[in-house]
Formats: structure tokens, C-alpha cells, sequence
């Protein structure tokens, strides 16, 4: 089954992946969509971050054009995002999969600087003189470390939207959080994964980020051990505001930075 019938379900749906668009090109034909706001430019591109999408996530080979209720969090970006759309930032998406959010980020943040970063880089459908694609395990602190923290990259607003599960979206913050620009944004989505999905927690571990955040926002303290105490102290010290916020289906977190 490994040796023969894997790498032949592997090459059939290679046939049926989205095709590759250079943005840079799709941009001469498409200038329009520099004018378009986030939630439309989410469901041209296909995100699940937008009202409504194609499901994205199941094998390419089986995928229908059936369009199913997604997180619907552009109403929640906007109320950040508008009035810097037009500035030059640095923008990272974690968990990135084909891009198509980065495809939408391109068009809406159209001055700035897109990095998408997955464990499967090879799915990336997406390519630009404003985009770097890369790889990245967000499971790893140590892959956190080499690929992001000890790169001279700053980022005005990161995306954390790779496993979901209650330990990534903890180190994933609390490393990354000095990673950010002041005044920038760190946005959690699916914060509540760990708490409503059995695959996201395991080992039904305590606290999870969502846990924390409540925590950090009625002045409590916290531990964990996928925190140590220099990332505690230093996202204590520097942390603007924290918001918790449901889009349709799933909540996210938005942490802005002083």
C-alpha cells in the first residue's frame, strides 16, 4: 500500500491541484481587484477566511464547486486592517497551504510585503516579487527559531493560522510576539480549537492560549509549560490590547502590540 498505492494517489491528484498564477502577471489583467474589499477578494481567491469558500482541504481529485459557510472573519479584519491597507508592511501568514489568503492579502495590502509560511511548501499555488514562500513546522520551536526569529524580518501583522492545536498556538505567540513592529497585530484564528475539537488537545492539557489570554485580561496570572518566563514576561510588558472575537463558525483572537 505505501510503496505502491500511495504515490499513485499522490501523482492523480498532482493533476487536479489548483493551477500555479504568477500575482505579478494575474495583476495586469486583473487591476480591478486592488479596489476590492477583503471579503470579496477572500472568496475570489477561495480562502476559508471569508463568508463562503469551495472546500479547499479535501483531496484535490474529489473536489466539487459546492460553496459551504466559511469563518467569516473579513468583518473582524477590517475594523484592523483598513485604515493600513495602504502602507508598506510586512505581512506573515503561518499555515499558508495553497495561499490563497495571500493571494487576497496581495491584491488588499497592495504596497506591502506578503510571507507565507507552511509545513507543505510544495502545495503553494502562488508566486511573487512581493511574496516569499517558505517552509516552516510551527509544532517546532526550534524550526519557529531558525526560520523566523533568527531572521532580520520584522512583521506588522502575523497570522497564525497552521495546526490549531493547543501547544502551537501557544509557542507560536509567545515566540513570535517580539517578531512584531510596534502598533502591529498577532491574529490567532481558531482560537477555539483546543477546547471544541478532541485532535487540537490530546492530552486535555491546561490552559490552552484562549485560557491564557482570559487569564492575561482580568489581570491573573498564568503558567504553562510551553511558555518560559523571559517570552511571558517580555508579551506581559508589551502587549496592547487582546480582543476574542467569533467570526461564523469559530473565534479569533487579536493581540495588538504597543
Amino acid at each position: 500500500y505505501i510503496m505502491i498505492i500511495l504515490p499513485f494517489r499522490y501523482l492523480i491528484n498532482l493533476i487536479f491541484l489548483p493551477k500555479f498564477i504568477n500575482l505579478d502577471d494575474h495583476a495586469k489583467k486583473n487591476n480591478d481587484l486592488y479596489e476590492k474589499d477583503l471579503d470579496y477578494l477572500f472568496e475570489y481567491f477561495n480562502s476559508d477566511k471569508g463568508e463562503f469558500y469551495v472546500n479547499q482541504y479535501m483531496q484535490p481529485v474529489k473536489k466539487n464547486k459546492k460553496r459551504i459557510d466559511a469563518h467569516g472573519y473579513s468583518k473582524i479584519y477590517k475594523k484592523y486592517f483598513e485604515n493600513i491597507k495602504n502602507d508598506k508592511l510586512n505581512i506573515l501568514e503561518l499555515g499558508s497551504f495553497y495561499g490563497n489568503a495571500a493571494g487576497a492579502f496581495f491584491y488588499y495590502f497592495k504596497n506591502s510585503k506578503i510571507f507565507s509560511g507552511d509545513i507543505c511548501p510544495d502545495l503553494f499555488r502562488y508566486k511573487s516579487f512581493r511574496k516569499k514562500n517558505f517552509y516552516i513546522n510551527t509544532s517546532s520551536e526550534k524550526s519557529i527559531d531558525e526560520t523566523l526569529i533568527k531572521t532580520e524580518d520584522n512583521f506588522n501583522i502575523i497570522i497564525e493560522d497552521a495546526s490549531h492545536t493547543l501547544k502551537d498556538q501557544i509557542i507560536s505567540l509567545f515566540l513570535l510576539f517580539r517578531k512584531i513592529s510596534q502598533n502591529g497585530i498577532f491574529v490567532c484564528e481558531e482560537l477555539d480549537f483546543p477546547e471544541t475539537r478532541k485532535d487540537m488537545n490530546l492530552k486535555n492539557e491546561y490552559p490552552d492560549l484562549k485560557q491564557i489570554l482570559l487569564a492575561i485580561k482580568k489581570n491573573k496570572d498564568f503558567n504553562s509549560k510551553y511558555i518560559n518566563d523571559d517570552d511571558k514576561n517580555y508579551f506581559l510588558e508589551n502587549f496592547k490590547s487582546i480582543e476574542i472575537l467569533k467570526g461564523k463558525i469559530n473565534e479569533v483572537a487579536i493581540i495588538q502590540k504597543k
